[in-house]
Protein backbone atom coordinates (compact mmCIF):
# COMPACT_ATOMS: atom_id res chain seq x y z
CA UNK A 1 0.00 0.00 0.00
CA UNK A 2 1.22 3.37 -1.29
CA UNK A 3 1.45 6.15 1.78
CA UNK A 4 -1.23 8.45 2.30
CA UNK A 5 -0.36 11.77 1.29
CA UNK A 6 -2.64 14.27 3.20
CA UNK A 7 -1.56 17.86 3.48
CA UNK A 8 0.77 19.54 0.93
CA UNK A 9 4.15 20.63 2.88
CA UNK A 10 5.94 22.83 0.31
CA UNK A 11 5.46 24.22 -2.86
CA UNK A 12 7.64 26.25 -4.88
CA UNK A 13 7.01 29.57 -7.39
CA UNK A 14 9.76 31.16 -9.71
CA UNK A 15 9.66 34.83 -9.63
CA UNK A 16 11.37 37.74 -11.25
CA UNK A 17 12.72 39.89 -8.93
CA UNK A 18 13.22 38.25 -5.09
CA UNK A 19 12.90 41.41 -2.92
CA UNK A 20 9.54 42.44 -4.88
CA UNK A 21 7.97 38.64 -4.11
CA UNK A 22 9.54 38.64 -0.59
CA UNK A 23 7.39 42.07 0.05
CA UNK A 24 4.55 40.83 -1.03
CA UNK A 25 4.56 37.35 0.63
CA UNK A 26 6.08 39.31 3.76
CA UNK A 27 3.81 42.35 3.76
CA UNK A 28 0.94 42.31 1.32
CA UNK A 29 -0.07 38.28 2.89
CA UNK A 30 1.87 38.55 6.27
CA UNK A 31 3.89 34.84 5.78
CA UNK A 32 6.92 34.21 8.31
CA UNK A 33 9.74 34.60 6.64
CA UNK A 34 11.40 31.16 6.92
CA UNK A 35 14.88 31.59 5.17
CA UNK A 36 16.43 33.21 3.02
CA UNK A 37 19.89 32.56 1.00
CA UNK A 38 20.87 35.80 -0.75
CA UNK A 39 23.44 33.91 -2.85
CA UNK A 40 21.12 31.65 -4.34
CA UNK A 41 18.24 33.91 -4.50
CA UNK A 42 16.43 32.07 -2.79
CA UNK A 43 13.70 32.61 0.05
CA UNK A 44 11.30 30.47 2.08
CA UNK A 45 8.12 31.12 4.27
CA UNK A 46 6.24 29.36 6.86
CA UNK A 47 2.62 28.59 6.19
CA UNK A 48 0.70 28.36 9.18
CA UNK A 49 2.56 27.60 12.07
CA UNK A 50 6.15 26.92 11.79
CA UNK A 51 6.55 23.33 10.40
CA UNK A 52 3.25 23.21 9.13
CA UNK A 53 3.81 23.84 5.55
CA UNK A 54 6.55 25.90 3.72
CA UNK A 55 6.34 28.44 0.42
CA UNK A 56 9.77 28.58 -1.84
CA UNK A 57 10.47 31.30 -4.07
CA UNK A 58 13.30 31.16 -6.48
CA UNK A 59 14.47 34.36 -8.53
CA UNK A 60 14.95 33.41 -12.06
CA UNK A 61 14.56 37.01 -13.84
CA UNK A 62 13.44 37.46 -16.75
CA UNK A 63 14.08 34.44 -18.66
CA UNK A 64 12.02 33.13 -21.48
CA UNK A 65 11.01 29.61 -20.13
CA UNK A 66 9.67 31.10 -16.94
CA UNK A 67 7.06 29.11 -15.80
CA UNK A 68 3.32 30.94 -14.59
CA UNK A 69 2.65 28.37 -11.89
CA UNK A 70 -0.57 28.08 -9.29
CA UNK A 71 -0.90 27.53 -5.75
CA UNK A 72 -3.58 26.98 -2.82
CA UNK A 73 -3.80 27.81 0.80
CA UNK A 74 -6.33 26.47 2.82
CA UNK A 75 -7.60 29.54 4.73
CA UNK A 76 -11.03 29.50 7.11
CA UNK A 77 -14.13 30.19 5.54
CA UNK A 78 -14.64 34.01 7.67
CA UNK A 79 -11.61 34.96 6.42
CA UNK A 80 -12.01 33.51 2.80
CA UNK A 81 -15.34 35.55 2.86
CA UNK A 82 -13.38 39.05 4.38
CA UNK A 83 -10.55 38.23 1.19
CA UNK A 84 -11.77 40.08 -1.53
CA UNK A 85 -12.05 43.43 0.43
CA UNK A 86 -8.44 41.97 2.52
CA UNK A 87 -6.58 42.07 -0.70
CA UNK A 88 -8.26 45.05 -2.25
CA UNK A 89 -6.94 46.73 1.08
CA UNK A 90 -3.34 45.74 -0.06
CA UNK A 91 -4.20 46.60 -3.48
CA UNK A 92 -3.86 43.20 -4.51
CA UNK A 93 -6.85 42.49 -7.25
CA UNK A 94 -9.34 39.70 -6.03
CA UNK A 95 -10.47 37.21 -9.16
CA UNK A 96 -12.99 34.90 -9.59
CA UNK A 97 -12.36 31.32 -11.07
CA UNK A 98 -12.62 32.78 -14.31
CA UNK A 99 -10.15 35.65 -13.97
CA UNK A 100 -12.31 38.17 -13.84
CA UNK A 101 -11.79 41.18 -10.81
CA UNK A 102 -14.53 39.85 -7.98
CA UNK A 103 -16.24 40.53 -4.68
CA UNK A 104 -16.99 37.55 -3.57
CA UNK A 105 -15.36 34.35 -3.18
CA UNK A 106 -16.49 31.34 -6.26
CA UNK A 107 -17.78 27.94 -5.15
CA UNK A 108 -16.21 24.99 -7.01
CA UNK A 109 -19.25 22.96 -6.42
CA UNK A 110 -17.83 19.32 -6.93
CA UNK A 111 -15.63 19.31 -4.00
CA UNK A 112 -17.35 21.95 -2.54
CA UNK A 113 -14.84 24.46 -1.72
CA UNK A 114 -15.05 27.94 -1.69
CA UNK A 115 -12.30 30.36 -3.50
CA UNK A 116 -10.79 33.46 -4.01
CA UNK A 117 -7.67 33.80 -6.99
CA UNK A 118 -5.33 36.58 -7.50
CA UNK A 119 -1.96 36.69 -8.99
CA UNK A 120 1.49 37.70 -7.21
CA UNK A 121 4.12 39.95 -8.89
CA UNK A 122 4.93 37.86 -11.23
CA UNK A 123 1.69 36.74 -12.67
CA UNK A 124 1.91 33.54 -10.40
CA UNK A 125 -2.21 32.24 -9.72
CA UNK A 126 -2.49 32.01 -5.72
CA UNK A 127 -5.35 30.81 -4.01
CA UNK A 128 -7.18 30.86 -0.66
CA UNK A 129 -9.38 27.75 -0.36
CA UNK A 130 -11.66 26.55 2.21
CA UNK A 131 -13.63 23.39 2.06
CA UNK A 132 -17.43 23.28 2.84
CA UNK A 133 -19.14 20.95 4.82
CA UNK A 134 -21.78 20.55 1.97
CA UNK A 135 -22.51 17.76 -0.13
CA UNK A 136 -20.72 17.77 -3.95
CA UNK A 137 -22.93 19.07 -6.36
CA UNK A 138 -20.91 18.91 -9.54
CA UNK A 139 -23.75 20.01 -11.79
CA UNK A 140 -23.34 23.27 -10.48
CA UNK A 141 -20.02 23.91 -12.11
CA UNK A 142 -18.49 26.78 -10.28
CA UNK A 143 -20.87 29.49 -8.75
CA UNK A 144 -20.64 32.92 -6.97
CA UNK A 145 -20.30 32.63 -3.30
CA UNK A 146 -24.00 34.35 -2.69
CA UNK A 147 -25.76 32.14 -4.99
CA UNK A 148 -23.94 28.79 -2.90
CA UNK A 149 -25.06 30.66 0.32
CA UNK A 150 -28.46 30.82 -0.68
CA UNK A 151 -29.28 27.93 -2.11
CA UNK A 152 -27.72 26.69 1.68
CA UNK A 153 -29.90 28.31 3.27
CA UNK A 154 -26.12 29.78 4.49
CA UNK A 155 -27.97 33.44 4.40
CA UNK A 156 -26.58 36.75 2.32
CA UNK A 157 -22.98 36.65 3.56
CA UNK A 158 -21.43 39.08 5.32
CA UNK A 159 -18.71 40.46 2.84
CA UNK A 160 -16.72 43.16 4.10
CA UNK A 161 -17.40 46.21 2.68
CA UNK A 162 -20.81 45.93 2.00
CA UNK A 163 -23.69 46.20 4.15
Amino acid sequence: MMIPIRDLFEGHLTVCDLERSMAFLGDALGLELAQVFMERRVAFYWIGRRGQSMLGLWETGTAPQRMSLHLAFTVDLPDLLEAPERLRTANITARDFWGNPTEEPVVLAWMPAASVYFQDPDGNLLEFLSMLPDSPQPELGVVAWSRWAHRHDLGQPQIAGQP
